[in-house]
């Protein structure tokens, strides 16, 4: 019984618990078993919470029991989740030596939502420090590795979230997207990711990166699982000054009406600048076999040019670096988290020996970035025209957006490579999100599907879907009719 529930989808998990077919505690236990008995070898959580999860699945059992109908349509389900969210009666670490150990005083609005909707949550998974980087190697607790190659990454920052689902520890996970870090560990681990539009999920208690990029969403193994839980998380908080004060938008509707396979009257944009001959070649064919199968479905494809697209990279280099430098600077071992002091040491000796030892290269390495760029003299040479570039970035895509319903590109250029390949290299490691990031830059909405295995390595490849802000349900309709007529392309374990 065990092993067949951590096959299952969550959907059908939760029709089961529903009717109480099988109990939550037992699909709870049953993944429980699952992470006790493999996660060794993936490192995809840095805490498991067994027991908080088995007491909040033991109380929607009772609830059903007494005749009650389900607080959401995911009650029951147990979830993994991003160690960026706060949790009260967990470890929130951002995987940082600077935040060992620290709990936070209050949960999240995303942790309070689960809480609220009746799903257990397993854990914290890993990810990159503070959600920089695109391979989860930067964690201060060591790297996760790929359920489909345990000497490849698992993509970043959301690295530990995609390998959990796809390593069957979790039937359901939360990330969080900055410039890809749902969508591009979705590609490389075969598994589902969507960045919804910012503002729709709210950002109070998403410990911050970069607050005009970073945006929660829900990750799965389906298309309809992803929907799912998007509805859960997203809603206005008057928390978040952020988040936009609207109804949640029909993606579940959405994704059950694709998975019909009727796409006609959809116009689908192919972004000639996301279509390289330097991509790999297994992930272009991947992609074009993609965009044939959308022809198939009966929507109209075109090809659509996006020219700011080129300088998104360098744009997004100096957005996100000055943001970081501005958002950590809270981390001063004044008021919380890690502290140096050998009792002899000036406040500033304090403050400079607690960041050189509780952040990371890469963390360091973006935060001298964005401090240079913020600098006298250079604010409007770096930081001012990054911003210029992305309202030119932002333009483009309203452009496509007159002519089409959807974009589509790769999702990566590349498969995932080894661990410790592209360390030594960051510009490589940030062409990996050349694709993904365009979407963050002005706030738009995007998906990632799995398209297949390259022929070059038999690795996933994923298919990028985007479309624009407050149109989130055009994701999941594409997204779910292409997953159905794709068909399985096996799975990591």
């Amino acid at each position: 019984m065990t092993a067949d529930l951590t096959t299952l989808d969550a959907s059908v998990l939760a029709d089961k618990i529903h009717s109480r077919e099988v109990s939550s505690v037992e699909v709870t236990q049953a993944h429980l078993d699952r992470i006790a008995a493999v996660d060794s070898e993936y490192h995809a959580f840095l805490h498991v919470a067994g027991d908080q999860a088995l007491e909040a699945a033991a109380a929607v059992d009772s609830s059903l029991a007494a005749g009650n109908e389900p607080v959401s349509p995911l009650a029951g389900v147990p979830i993994a989740l991003k160690d960026i969210f706060t949790t009260t009666d967990m470890p929130t670490t951002c995987a940082s030596k600077m935040l060992e150990g620290w709990v936070a005083p209050y949960d999240a609005t995303l942790t309070s939502k689960l809480r609220a909707a009746g799903i257990p949550i397993l854990g914290k998974t890993n990810l990159d420090e503070f959600a920089m980087g695109s391979s989860t190697e930067n964690s201060a607790y060591g790297p996760t590795r790929n359920p489909w190659d345990t000497t490849r990454i698992p993509g970043g920052s959301g690295g530990g979230s995609a390998a959990a689902l796809a390593s069957r520890q979790a039937p359901l996970a939360i990330g969080t997207d900055t410039g890809g870090s749902i969508r591009q560990p979705a590609a490389v681990t075969a598994t589902v990711g969507t960045k919804p539009t910012y503002g729709t999920v709210s950002r109070f208690g998403l410990v911050a990166c970069a607050s005009s990029l970073d945006q929660g969403g829900p990750c799965g193994r389906t298309v309809l699982d992803t929907a799912l839980l998007h509805e859960v998380i997203a809603g206005h908080d008057p928390r978040d000054s952020t988040s936009i004060d609207a109804p949640v938008r029909p993606v579940v509707a959405a994704a059950r009406e694709g998975a019909n396979g009727d796409l006609r009257g959809v116009k689908v944009g192919v972004v000639k600048e996301l279509h390289s001959d330097s991509y790999q070649p297994g992930v272009i064919a991947s992609f074009d076999a993609a965009v044939e199968q959308l022809k198939a479905l009966g929507a109209e494809v075109v090809e659509v040019s996006c020219p700011s697209f080129e300088y998104a990279l360098a744009s997004y280099y100096l957005v996100l670096p000055s943001e970081v430098s501005s958002n950590l600077a809270r981390f001063d071992a004044m008021r919380y988290g890690m502290r140096v002091d050998d009792g002899n040491m000036s406040a500033d000796q304090v403050m400079a020996a607690t960041r050189a030892a509780g952040f990371g290269p890469e963390v360091k390495r973006r935060i001298m970035i964005g401090t240079y760029a913020l600098s006298s003299g250079y604010y409007d040479a770096y930081y001012g025209s990054a911003l210029k570039v992305r309202t030119l970035i932002a333009r483009d895509f309203d452009k496509a957006y007159e002519q089409v319903d959807v974009l589509v590109s790769p999702t990566s250029p590349f498969t995932p490579w080894k661990l410790g390949e592209k360390v030594g290299d960051p510009l490589a490691m940030y062409l990996s999100d050349l694709c993904t990031l365009p979407t963050n830059l002005a706030g738009h909405c995007a998906m990632s599907v799995p398209s297949g295995l390259s022929a070059d390595d038999n690795l996933p490849v994923g298919l990028q879907i985007m479309a624009p802000a407050m149109a989130d349900e055009r994701l999941y309709r594409v997204g779910a009719a292409y997953e159905a007529a794709r068909g399985p392309i096996g799975t990591a374990v």
